[in-house]
């Protein structure tokens, strides 16, 4: 069975991530088929949308958590390929159709698609603070969205797809038999549009999306490595186990008062 699985639609392609059994979660396997997948769409003369989703009751789990416990890394192997999804490197435009739990790296999986449509059982969450040093600061700041919801999301709070759709994250609320219908509907849309107009207008939009300015990356980087990284695999470890984690906190208990600072960082 593969992990990914592709199917063409005339000049639409829809990528479905096949891991059921995992809620797809990201292997090492899963990345480097998607990358493939993804290579393969940027550089084809006929394909010109894609659509994006999973099997099952999840979109995507995100982290492989098993198997970053297994192999001892935390955040899972990435592939040799490049994928020029992740990269910001494909000039043609992705629908997400969400299809179940989108967590951790599947709700980034989704952040980087240009529309999105969700069936309304799905579950969103911004899962970096229950597994890193620093929360998910920057998914809020580039959707947009209010200071306190934000904030929500990047203390790893869980939403609903109609939460979702309220605060203009999704476009698109659907029951689970329109999913498809729905998203296809979208990507022909898309192709009545000139090709010009289609490829340049994405790729303005994304340019205008808010980004954190590179002090804020400084402070961020500074802000992973503050703290005990024991704790990366103990909440990895808990997880897996279906345990109550026994977080450290700081290596040096007075560290908590030492905060990095954008001065400090310079």
């Amino acid at each position: 069975m593969a992990v990914v699985e592709t199917e063409r639609h005339g000049q639409v392609l829809v990528v479905r991530m096949n891991r059921p059994e995992r809620l797809n979660a990201l292997s090492h396997e899963m990345r480097t088929e998607l990358a493939k997948a993804w290579t393969e769409f940027r550089h084809s003369k006929e394909l010109e949308v894609a659509i994006f989703t999973g099997t099952g009751r999840g979109f995507c789990a995100g982290e492989d958590m098993k198997e970053s416990l297994q192999k001892g890394v935390a955040g899972g192997q990435r592939p040799a390929l490049e994928d020029p999804f992740m990269a910001g490197t494909l000039e043609k435009p992705v629908i997400a159709a969400v299809n179940g739990f989108a967590m951790g790296g599947g709700f980034m999986l989704v952040e980087r698609t240009d529309l999105r449509l969700a069936v309304r059982e799905a579950v969103f969450e911004v899962s970096e603070a229950k597994r890193w040093l620093l929360g998910g600061y920057n998914h809020g700041h580039v959707a947009n969205l209010p200071y306190p919801i934000a904030m929500e999301m990047a203390l790893g709070f869980r939403f609903t797809a109609q939460r979702f759709y309220e605060v203009g994250f999704l476009n698109r609320l659907v029951e689970a038999d329109q999913l498809m219908p729905e998203a296809l509907k979208m990507a022909e849309h898309l192709l009545t549009l000139p090709p010009a107009s289609r490829v340049n207008t994405v790729h303005m939009m994304r340019q205008m999306r808010p980004a954190p300015g590179p002090d804020m990356q400084k402070l961020a980087e500074a802000l992973h490595d503050h703290g005990a990284k024991s704790d990366l695999m103990e909440s990895r470890a808990a997880f897996a186990e279906k345990r109550k984690p026994n977080f450290k906190g700081w290596n040096d208990p007075e560290d908590r008062y030492r905060l990095p600072t954008l001065n400090s960082v310079k």
